[in-house]
């Protein structure tokens, strides 16, 4: 794999969820009525900034209510966990641990951690801003890959399902300390794999911060899946190369991994193998996925100038000068699906 320290170099601006798509996600019934929306968390008193284990600071911040406010979110917080992992039923024995919030980052998302009174279980989940290209990812991500997302919307507020993971560069960091790694060659074709999925999807920014690495045990061996867990640059790019994990100088450690671990035919063969899995996932849910690229097509989720530049570059890449005259980034997420899956 090749590496390139091109980056990202200004904030993606928010775009509102249009009616058509509002409609779509009505029919999905990821749009519910919610007990609470993101500006009523804004609310607060005061944020004091929270520190890892080893007192650096994080983006993440500690939030404080006046007491009559948190009683309030309590019970609303703890419905709208329900409404979003089961039928909305209260439970007398679940509250709220904590609310967080970070700034940084273009959905700015307050973590919700949830307690179990009876047997001390926690779980935590997110409220953020809500952007059209977010769901357009959200929903991509759960057509297309192997895993399933779990989020709701109300009036531009989007509730997300916790993702469970090791986030990839504190998982770099742990192989580092430790000086090696169960079953490389699995976490290589792995990232081989998840840099394939991100291209057909069009989906950016997938530094090593943004995903998350899932280690399975099986029999005597480790198995790996990295997950995504940011969805704000599906499609808003106007290089190709930002759509490639590979080409990000965060996740260089894993693409040293594959280079030492195999060769580039070997990569290849993982490629075809996630393109003939991408194909059965298309297949499966080809009537929902064209609705969603029918609404993405209509609708404006980056630049013209990077719509321009990006369908420059797709037909340099694929060859093929149809990409240059398509005019949206949903007609291009469109024609790059067809033509990396041959469809």
């Amino acid at each position: 794999m090749e590496h390139n320290l091109n980056q990202i170099q200004f904030k993606k601006p928010i775009f509102p969820v249009n009616g058509e798509l509002n409609e779509y996600l009505t029919q999905q019934a990821r749009n519910l009525a919610a007990p609470v929306a993101y500006a009523d968390l804004m609310r607060y008193q005061h944020l004091v900034p929270k520190l890892a284990k080893d007192g650096s600071p994080t983006h993440w911040n500690s939030v404080l209510y006046t007491e009559s406010e948190m009683e309030e979110l309590n019970t609303q917080l703890v419905d709208l966990y329900q409404l979003l992992i089961a039928d909305g039923v209260h439970l007398d024995y679940l509250r709220v641990d904590s609310i967080d919030f970070c700034a940084y980052g273009n959905s700015q998302p307050f973590r919700i951690k949830i307690l179990n009174q009876i047997n001390d279980n926690y779980d935590y989940y997110y409220i953020k801003k809500a952007d059209a290209s977010r769901v357009y990812g959200l929903e991509l991500e759960h057509y297309l890959s192997p895993n399933k997302i779990n989020y709701l919307y109300y009036e531009q507020t989007l509730v997300e399902e916790h993702i469970i993971g090791i986030p990839g560069d504190d998982f770099m960091e742990r192989w580092e300390t430790q000086g090696h790694i169960h079953n490389a060659v699995r976490l290589a074709k792995e990232f081989v794999k998840f840099n394939e999925r991100c291209f057909v999807q069009l989906l950016g920014d997938m530094r090593a911060y943004n995903w998350v690495v899932v280690v399975n045990q099986d029999f005597d061996q480790m198995q790996y899946r990295i997950r995504c867990i940011d969805f704000d640059q599906q499609s808003y790019e106007g290089r190709h190369r930002m759509y490639l994990p590979q080409f990000y100088k965060e996740n260089l450690p894993y693409v040293l991994l594959t280079q030492n671990n195999m060769s580039i035919a070997t990569a290849g063969q993982y490629v075809n193998e996630e393109q003939a899995l991408l194909r059965k996932r298309y297949a499966f849910s080809e009537h929902l996925i064209k609705q969603l690229l029918g609404i993405m097509k209509r609708d404006q989720i980056s630049k013209p100038e990077y719509v321009k530049m990006l369908g420059r570059e797709l037909t340099k890449f694929h060859s093929n000068p149809q990409f240059a005259q398509l005019t949206t980034m949903g007609d291009l997420l469109e024609e790059n699906i067809k033509v990396r899956l041959k469809l």
